[in-house]
């Protein structure tokens, strides 16, 4: 089989571990960075993986899916999973669990809109990448600072959910689940380290939970970031496409296993 992946970054840890399993069971792994070329190449894989968010990525995955490849995840899930208000939408309307969210044209408009109540608040960019906005708001102060860095951001606003402080890292290659916990970054001591969990660590549903997710939002490999509400309930915060999972043992076979489930297929 021939796998290709859609990537910058083809020494990522996850990338490179699969493409040396692939390679020594035989197969022929390529990589193609998608800001570097103008077209899809003539010639396709028999599978992509896509690990590339940039409009580049993106509309190479859309040409290739056009032409009848197989991608891993389609472009039109990549490109769901980067606008947090049809996230939210998609995933109340599936009945997930996921954090109740309200959308604005721009951040200084929300703070001209809407007064702050007692409960802090959690403004995020409306649009997913790096370096974007995810910060608490618990009072005008914080606010306005936000307000005078952001002002043109269109954000979306969560109710903040009382929690431990910690996240939990859910990951999903397929059927295969994977766990870790990580200090939020909205915890007052910041984003902290990351320890891996095993199934069993956590609550009963959480792990069917993510693969409920992943059916509703059409994802082969993804990330749930959950928060326990207090009572083993758990409380959806986000959903990534293709995310790292680093460090979790067994993710680089269960990664190789798809992608050649999904050629042969």
């Amino acid at each position: 089989m021939r796998v290709c992946l859609l990537t910058p970054e083809p020494g990522h840890p996850l990338l490179a571990a699969a493409a040396a399993l692939l390679e020594a069971a035989g197969h022929r792994v390529e990589s193609l960075d998608p800001g570097a070329v103008d077209a899809a190449p003539a010639d396709l894989a028999d599978v992509y993986l896509l690990k590339s968010k940039t409009p580049q990525g993106l509309d190479l995955a859309r040409e290739l899916e056009r032409r009848g490849a197989p991608v891993l995840n389609s472009a039109a899930a990549t490109t769901l999973c980067q606008d947090r208000a049809e996230m939210a939408e998609l995933a109340l309307r599936a009945g997930l669990p996921f954090a109740g969210t309200r959308t604005y044209g721009s951040l200084a408009a929300w703070a001209a809109a809407e007064p702050l109540g007692g409960s802090p608040l959690v403004v995020k960019s409306r649009h997913s990448r790096r370096h974007d906005l995810v910060a608490r708001v618990d009072d005008g102060a914080r606010l306005r600072e936000l307000a005078d860095t952001w002002p043109q951001e269109p954000v979306v606003v969560q109710e903040f959910a009382p929690n431990s402080g910690w996240d939990h890292k859910l990951w999903a290659i397929g059927d295969r689940v994977f766990a870790a916990l990580r200090r939020s970054e909205l915890a007052p001591e910041g984003s902290g380290p990351t320890r891996s969990l095993s199934l069993a660590e956590l609550p009963p549903g959480w792990a069917d939970l993510v693969l409920r997710t992943g059916e509703a939002f059409s994802l082969d490999v993804y990330g749930v970031d959950l928060i326990d509400t207090g009572d083993g309930s758990p409380l959806i915060v986000d959903v990534n496409a293709f995310p790292g999972i680093r460090g979790q043992a067994g993710a680089p076979q269960a990664l190789a296993a798809l992608a050649l489930a999904r050629a042969a297929g």
